[in-house]
This record gives structure tokens, C-alpha cells and sequence, in this order.
């Protein structure tokens, strides 16, 4: 009996994902949903690193907010992806000594 409900639970969970991939092909959006949908990674990754930055440290938010500055800066020079990580990860450490 809990196969089935593993197996269904999979299923429900795999449809919604997967059918979007096989639509998406066949349909054409208006330019301000492309638009829209363009939008939405962006704000995915900012709901979720803004947190993070101003969790860093709860009893000193500034040090999240100066790592965080530190690794839109590093991105902003083109810097590669791991190295905006690294350099932000450093600057929590350097300034929580």
C-alpha cells in the first residue's frame, strides 16, 4: 500500500514539472508574458539570497549586507561565479574575526 502512495506522490509531483517542458514548444506567449516570464528567475534568486544575506549574522545584519554588496561587485567585474561566491564567503569571515 505505501508503494502506491510513493508511486502517486511521484507522480503528482513529476506532471506539473514536466508538462510546462512539452507546452511551452507549442504555444507563443504575448511579449509582456515573455517578458514577465523572463522576470521570474530573478526574483526566485532574490527571495532567496536576500534572507540569507540578512541571516548571515542575526546579531549583525551589516556583515551580510557588506558580504552581500562584496559579491554584486565581484559579479559586476565579471568576476566567474565561484569567485563572487568565495569572495563573499571571505568577507563574512574576514569581518566576523
Amino acid at each position: 500500500m505505501i508503494v502506491w502512495l510513493i508511486i502517486g506522490m511521484a507522480i503528482v509531483t513529476a506532471v506539473p514539472r514536466f508538462l510546462p517542458v512539452f507546452i511551452v514548444d507549442w504555444v507563443s506567449f504575448p511579449k509582456w508574458v515573455d517578458r514577465w516570464l523572463n522576470a521570474i528567475p530573478y526574483a526566485a534568486l532574490g527571495a532567496l539570497i536576500v534572507p540569507g544575506i540578512l541571516n548571515v549574522k542575526p546579531d549583525a545584519p551589516q556583515i551580510g549586507i557588506i558580504a552581500g554588496l562584496v559579491g554584486v561587485l565581484l559579479a559586476w567585474l565579471n568576476v566567474h561565479i565561484i569567485g563572487v561566491v568565495l569572495g563573499a564567503i571571505a568577507t563574512v569571515f574576514l569581518l566576523t574575526l
